[in-house]
């Protein structure tokens, strides 16, 4: 077995453990609403196992361990303060994962409960005040409703539901000495994208899937080994924006959401996926109202914003520096162009800038028609439109489309377009992107050839032609002409059909005579 197939092997194991263990815990609760508290207490563990790893470290040359080194009160302090500043946080022994689990393994007799656990996760927010670290941890833990009464009545229910979890989670070998993966970050971008599957419609509103992100951060990254910084305006969970850091080294992310339950998944993935707290600024606040970062320009910008969003387009923005170039705003029942123009406000001179939206931005008029004229005629900052196939996100079965944006193109005489919609393998939820379908993509991007119903490059007269709409059947042409029908041969398969049929009747007479049956209508069939 090659190390890729054992790779694969080992993460289809552990992705069956972790959705089995979501399962069994369904009650009151939909295996959805566990989200927060599984990812959570994931997390949790994350951050007990890298303060004990550290601590072990630190003290390796004194020979003791944490909790010896902890209890000491001339060490205490120091050993706090050093973690603090190596990690961004701390945690006494006693609230440590292992130690928790330990008394919950004890049953009756061990010192766990809810309560215990609430102080646990409050002492690690407590730990940052004060501190750089401070505005990453905040409010972390908030969503993990620890009195809920959806885990049981009392605190001794919930005790044993939530240590039930604890226990489970201890079971997950995160750690394998043979593979070189992230298993502990595949893991959690595993469950993600399975609660965002049987979340329902709301759940494009944190995860990207994987396949969509790779063609994005292949595309952003393209030619280089290092980007300064990457932006997501809708980060959701940060799917997309720890993608880019696979494809090159990111020195820093940054991004900015709407929804606080979104925004802690997305600080808690950064943290989970080894990115130190002094390595990412995220915000949640609305992008459109209340931009975060608008003082910033990026080598890479990509998001998967919410598809046709409303937006108040108060005229005020015609003001911000953002909007006021193209004379017209998005409208309000529809925010896509409004999250493209912001985008671009925030690309640096040598950046690219890919986002993901639903079809009608190609064709749509009226001040669209104006503000993606002003884009093509004005700027020449389109570079490509992807089309991509129906129902491959979680939530929507709508086509959707990548749209690719450069200050400084390196072909600015024309525009490449790929319909890759009929390109996809076919799921029983929803259709997927093979690794195929996505190097095919990958490719003829790089390539930017013209390839028979499936890519062309348009110039941009042909673009002024068809008045800036973009919708790719008028530059790909995928029509396939039906097979000419020979009358004649059917019309003679058609009648050896009926002599057939009166062979076969002539037999049933013969039959029904040797029954002594007259009319064919007294046989009960």
């Amino acid at each position: 077995m090659t190390t890729s197939e054992k790779q694969r092997q080992q993460q289809a194991e552990l992705h069956k453990k972790l959705w089995d263990m979501a399962n069994s815990l369904r009650g009151t609760m939909e295996a959805y609403e566990f989200k927060n508290y599984i990812l959570g207490l994931i997390f949790y563990r994350y951050l007990s196992e890298k303060v004990e790893a550290r601590a072990s470290k630190l003290l390796e040359e004194d020979g003791v361990t944490y909790a010896e080194a902890y209890a000491d009160e001339e060490i205490r302090d120091d050993l706090k303060e050093e973690l603090v500043d190596q990690i961004g946080f701390f945690i006494p022994p006693e609230y440590l994962f292992s130690t928790m689990v330990a008394e919950i393994l004890k049953g009756e007799n061990g010192n766990f409960d809810t309560e215990l656990l609430r102080k646990a996760v409050t002492a690690v927010t407590e730990s940052t005040l004060g501190k750089e670290s401070q505005d990453d941890f905040q409010h972390l833990f908030d969503d993990m409703d620890l009195s809920s009464s959806k885990l049981g009545r009392d605190v001794k229910s919930r005790s044993k539901l939530i240590g039930n979890i604890m226990v489970n989670i201890s079971d997950i070998p995160f750690l394998h000495d043979d593979v070189e993966i992230d298993v502990l970050g595949d893991a959690y971008e595993y469950l993600i994208s399975q609660f965002a599957m049987n979340a329902g419609k709301k759940a494009g509103e944190f995860y990207t899937p994987q396949q969509v992100s790779k063609i994005i951060a292949k595309i952003v990254t393209a030619g280089k080994e290092r980007i300064k910084s990457v932006y997501d305006p809708t980060c959701g969970s940060g799917s997309l924006l720890l993608r880019i850091g696979r494809e090159a080294e990111v020195s820093r992310y940054y991004g900015q959401e709407l929804t606080s339950t979104t925004y802690n998944l997305a600080r808690m993935n950064m943290l989970l996926h080894d990115v130190s707290y002094q390595r990412f600024d995220i915000r949640n606040a609305d992008t459109l109202e209340e931009p975060q970062h608008t003082d910033l320009r990026f080598e890479a910008v990509v998001a998967n914003p919410p598809y046709s969003a409303k937006w108040t387009a108060d005229q005020k923005f015609l003001d911000d520096e953002r909007f006021s170039a193209y004379g017209k705003l998005a409208p309000k029942s529809k925010a896509d162009f409004a999250f493209v123009q912001h985008m671009i406000h925030q690309l640096d001179d040598n950046g690219t800038m890919a986002v993901v939206l639903p079809h009608g931005v190609l064709f749509r008029g009226a001040a669209e028609g104006v503000i993606r004229k002003y884009l093509i005629e004005e700027k020449n900052y389109l570079d490509a439109v992807i089309g991509l196939p129906s129902n491959i996100f979680f939530g929507t079965s709508i086509p959707t489309c990548i749209l690719v944006f450069k200050k400084c193109r390196e072909t600015d005489d024309n525009v490449l377009f790929i319909d890759a919609s009929n390109e996809f393998e076919k799921a029983k939820a929803k259709n997927n992107l093979t690794d195929e379908h996505v190097d095919k993509i990958i490719n003829t991007y790089f390539s930017r050839e013209t390839i028979d119903k499936y890519s062309y490059v348009a110039s941009l007269d042909e673009i002024r032609e068809n008045d800036y709409n973009l919708n790719i059947p008028r530059y790909v042409d995928t029509f396939v002409e039906e097979e000419v029908i020979d009358l004649q041969a059917v019309s003679k398969k058609l009648k050896e059909i009926d002599a057939e049929i009166a062979e076969i009747d002539k037999e049933l007479e013969k039959y029904f005579e040797e029954l002594g049956i007259n009319e064919r209508s007294e046989v009960e069939i």
